[in-house]
């Protein structure tokens, strides 16, 4: 007699036989013993994972001749149930429906249908792949499959139950099969090969599991595959070989290069692989679920249910998460998500293979732009200087939490600033790089710049600059002139009053500013710092250039309550706002006493841009240039 695969040797012929899928087994048993069974039902799911098997114990039950009546479990040793599973009852007729899909071939079955069974008390249809049938044959299933004989059930088994139209899906019940669970198929796969005595690891059987992707049909099939080529005993390696997995330690070695920023070593890696016949796409596939387990470590801990891994496995992905960030990892994991998409029509796949992990090399060395706007937006900030003295920047951190870049992170932490690679990149050139329509960074870069009036400025984004870290003692490191933060606003323009009053108004302006700045009040701060200010009383007046629509949009409830916050506290009374239009000059401009940049009004956009400490920075630190400024004052 010739050999049965595992899969079919050990098909489950209860409904207590199935895993994986209790919520069907559980249902479709209560409705046999109530009695409430329906003549259609559409059992839709991943591949291998019971619904065709589900469907013939169903049927068996429906005929099962140990009773008068269905039965929750068929007996399994009747003339009906034997039939059955062997394939070749009268009254119960598998059709095929990815061959037997058109409009003739349901004819035949809506007039087969007509006869009542040969010797059962159910005539079962049971149409695998049902999901094949045209749009026509299914329209001339309708009437029968609706108000079918008595004797009639029909049982359809799809994966893809969104092709069934909605007609046929509202007249049957739908089960949705679930996939079934890596701890269910590691337990299934333990017992069968101690029924069939064979040896195997726990980790073989993790692969396995792994392979199947919640399939038990897969993991089944794997599993008969290893037994042949194995023969007693079945080992991880030999799995591995089997699916065409790279070795797990080659992952790990892989991510150890890209947190140590070694290009060569991952070019090494990749080259090794190709030359034992890997494909390109596996590896990519098995990278992505390697950093999504290794991101699971990091946010859960390695033993978390998330992962559904073995115990060898989930050291190595622990090991892995200690050397990144999960900022990090969700960067990598999303990085190879688009390079193993790429790869499946892309030529030449070792190539886009190997641009794919040199990328998360790069972004190793990347600094976070939130990091670099936020320096940008506290240097703008008075308040934040010491008196006479400039503000300490913070050190930057390149690359991510590994152990191997922590001496790194020592030299940088001891610097007293940050120098950008971007600005150390711009210093090491002869000049300041020209913007084409070839940049690296796509788009424009829009800042909402100080001055009287909101302006915007449109800047152009130069190419990204080489991700090499800066050391402090490097040639293009001393070429950066360090940035200072923003130096403390002249003493205001104070005709008519006295320095005392001119202090105090002066102390009042500095906490408002820091206040709006830091309650991220940024258009209303733009307004107000380029105003007249004055104290009368128990008021605070500051004259503004913008209308009084302008104001009134910009004042907001929020603004008001802690500019009023900030100067009554200076002053140590309560006081009131007042906002008024009528200033014809920036009052910074004015104090500065300085020329007109580039023979510019004082009051337009483009020498408030210009001036502006947030935009100056962007300059500095990404070689970007101004390009066009938007002023809405003058516009109106």
């Amino acid at each position: 007699m010739s050999y049965t695969v595992l899969a079919r040797k050990y098909r489950p012929q209860k409904f207590s036989e199935v895993i994986g899928q209790e919520h069907v087994t559980r249902t479709l048993q209560n409705a046999l013993e109530q009695g409430r069974t329906a003549h259609g039902y559409i059992f839709s799911g991943h591949r291998g994972i019971g619904k065709t098997t589900v469907a013939r114990i169903l049927a068996a039950a429906l005929n099962c001749r140990s009773s008068d009546k269905p039965v929750a479990e068929p007996c399994g040793v009747c003339e009906s149930c034997t039939e059955i599973r062997a394939g070749n009852s009268v009254d119960v007729i598998e059709i095929d429906a990815a061959t037997n899909r058109g409009i003739d071939e349901i004819r035949e079955l809506r007039e087969a249908a007509r006869y009542r069974p040969a010797r059962d008390r159910f005539k079962i249809y049971i149409l695998d792949e049902a999901h094949q049938i045209t749009d026509a044959a299914f329209n001339a299933l309708l009437k029968t499959l609706e108000e079918p004989p008595d004797h009639i059930v029909f049982m359809l088994a799809t994966t893809q139950p969104e092709d069934i139209p909605q007609t046929i899906r509202s007249r049957c019940q739908h089960f949705s099969f679930r996939a079934v669970k890596f701890d269910d198929i590691v337990g299934q796969l333990r017992d069968l090969v101690k029924r069939e005595g064979i040896r195997a690891d726990d980790d073989a059987l993790a692969l396995l599991a792994e392979a199947g992707d919640g399939s038990m049909r897969d993991a089944l099939s794997i599993l008969d595959q290893a037994i042949a080529c194995c023969g007693g005993m079945v080992t991880a390696d030999s799995v591995r070989n089997l699916v065409g997995a790279a070795p797990a330690h080659i992952l790990e070695e892989v991510m150890q290069a890209v947190a140590q920023g070694a290009s060569e070593e991952i070019l090494k890696q990749v080259d090794h692989l190709i030359s034992e016949g890997h494909s390109p796409t596996h590896f990519a596939r098995q990278m992505v679920r390697f950093l999504r387990n290794a991101t699971v470590a990091q946010i859960a801990g390695k033993d978390s249910s998330l992962l559904q891994i073995s115990s060898e496995e989930r050291e190595r992905v622990a090991r892995v998460a200690e050397l990144f960030s999960e900022e990090d990892l969700t960067r990598h994991l999303q990085i190879m998500l688009r390079t193993h998409g790429e790869l499946g029509y892309k030529q030449e796949q070792r190539f886009h293979l190997e641009l794919g992990l040199l990328k998360m090399a790069h972004a190793q060395r990347l600094l976070p732009i939130e990091q670099w706007l936020s320096d940008a937006t506290a240097s703008s900030n008075p308040s934040s200087n010491a008196a006479g003295g400039t503000r300490a920047a913070r050190p930057a951190i390149v690359g991510s939490t590994s152990s191997s870049v922590e001496p790194r992170r020592s030299e940088s932490a001891a610097r007293p600033t940050s120098i950008s690679p971007f600005a150390a990149d711009s210093a090491r050139k002869s000049g300041p790089r020209q913007d084409s329509s070839g940049d690296a960074l796509s788009g424009t870069s829009r800042v909402a710049a100080g001055g009287s009036g909101p302006a915007r400025v449109v800047m152009g984004a130069n190419a990204l600059a080489d991700p090499e870290e800066i050391r402090s003692n490097s040639p293009g490191a001393q070429a950066v002139q360090q940035i200072d933060s923003a130096s403390s606003p002249s003493p205001i323009n104070d005709t008519g009053q006295n320095p005392q009053a001119a202090n105090t108004i002066e102390r009042v302006r500095q906490a408002v500013v820091q206040a709006l700045a830091e309650g991220n009040q940024r258009v209303l701060l733009s307004m107000l710092e380029a105003g007249e200010w004055s104290v009368s009383e128990n008021e605070l007046v500051i004259k503004v250039a913008e209308s009084q629509t302008v104001v009134d949009m910009s004042l907001g409830a929020d603004g008001r309550r802690l500019a009023i916050a900030s100067a009554s506290g200076v002053l140590g009374k309560p006081i009131k706002l007042k906002i008024v239009p009528g200033a014809s000059i920036a009052p910074s401009e004015n104090r500065s006493g300085g020329a007109k940049p580039n023979g510019a009004s004082p009051a337009s956009g483009r020498s408030r841009a210009e001036n502006d400490a947030v935009v100056r920075r962007l300059q500095e630190k990404f070689g970007a240039q101004i390009r066009t400024v938007i002023d809405y004052k003058e516009k109106r």
